[in-house]
């Protein structure tokens, strides 16, 4: 029955992925049968074409974006491992977690990561800065050809003016933290595993 999944995951990979994402022996195991379901290659990775086969990434406007947030530069498959560590910044922040220890790594779904994570969806060329050129291509694939162009380049243009604190006519990092500070990231950006 569901036991192939959890054969082919050894136990001690079981633990260092609990480690290392948050995750639960049972969530890891259900979550690698869906990975060995979307599997088609049967080959241990998963490529853009299987991600494409999960219809809720095919009918987000940010699918692709999500998608490639899966993907090392350069790379066209993803491992189990890696799956898992993209995931990670999904899961919901649990009450027992607020208050980690300070010198352990920060936490994959930490404030700051799901922050980091949702920032490089809109940095399209990775230059650490969000341009209004950038924002507007996000922005059309959320709204599609609902809104005019105009409307969308005034969207983006109130939008940078509202963020851009240093007048460079772009959004940093920084800037970005500063506009969503007062925003539940950690529950907007969480999706709710089985335990």
């Amino acid at each position: 029955m569901g036991s192939r999944a959890s054969t082919l995951l050894r136990d001690e990979e079981i633990e260092e992925i609990k480690k290392e994402t948050g995750f639960s022996h049972s969530q890891i195991t259900r979550l690698y049968s869906r990975f060995t379901s979307l599997d088609k290659g049967e080959n241990g990775t998963l490529s853009r074409e299987d991600f494409q086969r999960i219809p809720e990434l095919a009918i987000n406007p940010l699918g692709d974006r999500i998608i490639n947030a899966f993907f090392s530069e350069g790379e066209d498959q993803v491992n189990f491992r890696g799956f898992m560590r993209t995931l990670a910044h999904f899961r919901p922040i649990e009450d027992n977690e607020k208050s980690k220890d300070q010198n352990g790594p920060e936490p994959l779904n930490s404030r700051s990561n799901k922050l980091h994570f949702a920032f490089r969806l809109y940095d399209l060329d990775k230059d650490d800065k969000i341009s209004r050129d950038e924002l507007l291509q996000v922005l059309r694939m959320m709204v599609g050809v609902n809104i005019s162009d105009e409307q969308l380049g005034s969207i983006a243009d109130r939008t940078i003016q509202e963020a851009d604190q240093d007048g460079d006519c772009a959004i940093s990092f920084a800037e970005f933290v500063k506009v969503l500070e007062k925003v539940d990231v950690e529950q907007k950006m969480s999706i709710r595993f089985l335990h």
